[in-house]
């Protein structure tokens, strides 16, 4: 009689487990730095290969107009997470803004002087002499002085032409400027889509600047109300960027299959392939992705407030910024 009732009693929570819906998704929206690039192609790869939704997200990926008005998102809780320049997070941070970085993905810098292969400009000796467009204020402009220092540059060796992001663009194009300051996964393929001509970056990181640059950040108060949404979300991102980086092609593909707009596959791949470099440091090398130490963080805070405009307040707690507790083992 015991046997039965029991086998009875197992049969009835199987039948109610069986007939409960099963739970909804939990709806994510990432917004992104800037409009899709090779960068972006992890987060589009592993939506569509199911990453997202095995770890019950539903994930909407949203294109950006930059990582300041990405933070602010971020900040008013219009997006649940953001990808940005870290440092430009810290400005936001340091002001009083409720925004963590819960993963840091590129741990070193993408920052270069850029121009045509053709121009034969290798090294910072050969910008003697040249015309350099950049943007005033972007995040590039702000280090731009470290690099001149670290070089033994001065602001005389070279002429300056200024405009915003497609201007700086359309003068090396269009040969009014021999270099720009861009990063070498982003404004070098927009040169070549233009041109179909290679460009050579100088990188910053090449010279001694020792700086992250861009990873995922969440509102605070959002990442302790929803701990486990944040891990998952972070799991499931730290597994595209994996899976992303034993197949770029198909990890640039996925960006076209959802955005046919969104570039050429050659470039997409190509600039996707120029970031996965970025993504470790020796330190790291052999963590999973996201995973920064505490020294590139602090160093990244220093080198900002010494030269970034970043408040000097920022160096009394660096780890204020960051954590990694939300990242899988």
């Amino acid at each position: 009689m015991v046997r039965s009732m029991t086998a009875l009693a197992a049969a009835l929570i199987w039948t109610a487990l069986a007939a409960a819906p099963a739970r909804a998704a939990d709806k994510v929206v990432l917004m992104l730095n800037w409009y899709v690039y090779g960068e972006h192609a992890p987060f589009y790869y592993g939506k569509a290969k199911g990453l997202y939704a095995a770890e019950n997200i539903d994930l909407e990926i949203q294109e950006g107009r930059g990582s300041a008005a990405t933070t602010q998102a971020v900040t008013a809780k219009t997006a649940d997470f953001g990808y940005v320049d870290i440092p430009t997070m810290m400005r936001a941070a340091v002001k009083g803004a409720p925004v963590i970085a819960t993963g840091v993905l590129l741990q070193t810098s993408p920052m270069s002087a850029m121009g045509f292969v053709d121009k034969n400009i290798r090294q910072p000796a050969d910008i003697k002499g040249k015309t350099v467009a950049i943007t005033p204020a972007d995040s590039m402009t702000q280090i731009w002085p470290l690099f001149l220092k670290k070089t033994g540059l001065k602001e005389s060796d070279f002429t300056t032409v200024a405009g915003d992001g497609q201007t700086k663009l359309n003068a090396v194009i269009n040969g009014q400027a021999d270099l720009l300051l861009g990063y070498v996964m982003d404004q070098s393929m927009k040169i070549k889509d233009a041109t179909g001509k290679d460009v050579y970056p100088i990188k910053f990181a090449d010279y001694g600047i020792n700086m992250v640059s861009s990873g995922i950040i969440a509102n605070s108060d959002y990442a302790r109300a929803n701990a486990d949404l944040v891990k998952r979300f972070m799991a499931a991102t730290t597994k595209a960027v994996e899976a992303a980086e034993k197949d770029p092609k198909g990890a640039a593909q996925s960006i076209l299959d959802v955005n046919p707009k969104g570039g050429k596959i050659d470039t997409l791949t190509q600039g996707f392939e120029l970031t996965i470099p970025l993504y470790r440091t020796p330190e790291t090398r052999d963590k999973r992705p996201f995973q920064v130490t505490d020294q590139n963080m602090t160093d990244t805070v220093n080198l900002m407030v010494e030269y970034g405009g970043l408040d000097a307040k920022a160096k009394d707690n660096p780890k204020a910024f960051y954590s990694n507790d939300y990242l899988p083992k």
